[in-house]
């Protein structure tokens, strides 16, 4: 599609349940990837969309509809954030939903909304789902980049554009200025994994600030195997919270 945020084409996956005389509002969630992944990360790699599809079959979650969306295609990773006269945010909070709707999937408007993602993808569900809050029913992450500084050694690009508030390079800095608005938030991180530190201090910062969340640990590195396992953790939780 054509991007008016982004001011060029972006990609995007969308995953449809198959059941017949659907609703036109059926739950939406978007999945976000990580570094040096586009839109059909979370499907080819991970397989978003076999998870989906047996967990509505065995009716664990409700039919509901995933958009799988590139982060822009920003060097090796746009980290979802506004740069470079790039609206990341705008990208994937109102463009993503409408071209879903616009597509034909039976979504609308009042469809509900959630944001889940992996690393990268789980710092920018994090944010987002914090800064938007009043437009996402739950948000999910896992494996979490927590400050945009994380980024430096998976990236080529400079981070420059690090020179800004707490607010807007943090996960926390976004949950904390956006409390009041805060949809139910879970995270989790593998314990082989080289981010487990950061997301544990995450955790532990949230507990003290009295920010109520759902974290958990399990087994597993930063890998798909990881990411492919717990998702089923994320849409469940999600359809806990319709």
């Amino acid at each position: 599609m054509k991007s008016e945020a982004l001011k060029q084409r972006a990609d995007l996956s969308l995953f449809l349940p198959e059941a017949q005389g659907l609703q036109e509002s059926l739950p939406l969630v978007i999945l976000l990837h990580g570094v040096y992944s586009s839109h059909w990360g979370w499907a080819f790699n991970g397989g978003a969309h076999l998870t989906a599809a047996r967990l509505i079959a065995s009716g664990e979650i409700p039919p509901l509809v995933l958009a799988m969306p590139s982060d822009g295609l920003w060097g090796d990773g746009s980290a979802y954030m506004p740069h470079e006269g790039k609206d990341f945010e705008r990208w994937i909070v109102e463009e993503v939903p409408r071209a879903t709707e616009e597509a034909g999937a039976p979504v609308s408007g009042s469809s509900p909304r959630f944001l889940a993602g992996l690393s990268m993808g789980g710092f920018g569900a994090l944010r987002l789902g914090a800064k938007f809050g009043t437009r996402f029913h739950a948000i999910s992450a896992h494996s979490s980049i927590t400050k945009l500084e994380q980024l430096e050694p998976f990236v080529e690009e400079s981070l420059s554009f690090c020179e800004t508030p707490e607010e807007r390079v943090t996960a926390l800095g976004s949950i904390l200025a956006h409390r009041k608005d805060l949809p139910p938030m879970r995270f989790d991180c593998g314990l082989d994994d080289s981010l487990l530190d950061a997301n544990r201090e995450l955790h532990a910062v949230l507990e003290k600030e009295e920010v109520e969340h759902t974290y958990e640990e399990f087994p597993g590195g930063h890998e798909w195997p990881y990411w492919e396992t717990h998702l089923v953790d994320t849409l469940r939780f999600f359809a806990e919270n319709l």
